[in-house]
């Protein structure tokens, strides 16, 4: 399952939360970003110990800046409220799984 991350659950979702995160800050016309959607969805269907989370950076200006998301897709890994891991731009499914292993 993926979740809309939003600054309103944002709290709830990553900084009360003690697994790994992936999140991935995209945009409905970012043509990179609808190639990496599908192979993060895959991620969450196939690693239910992982929270994966999207987060819509014109929606989510705020959450963006906090993330210093320049460019998109910008896809972080989140464990212990510390980024581990970080990748800006187009991946394939196998460097997105090594992000989160």
């Amino acid at each position: 399952m993926v979740i809309a991350l939003t600054k309103d659950n944002f709290e709830n979702e990553v900084l009360n939360c003690d697994k790994k995160i992936l999140i991935d800050f995209y945009a409905v016309w970012c043509g990179p970003c609808k190639m990496v959607s599908p192979l993060i969805d895959q991620i969450a269907e196939e690693n239910p110990d992982i929270k994966v989370c999207k987060v819509n950076v014109d929606e989510e200006e705020e959450l963006a800046s906090k993330f210093g998301v320049m460019s998109i897709p910008s896809i972080f890994v989140v464990k212990n409220k510390e980024i581990i891991a970080e990748k800006v731009g187009f991946a394939p499914k196998t460097e997105l799984e090594a992000m989160i292993k």
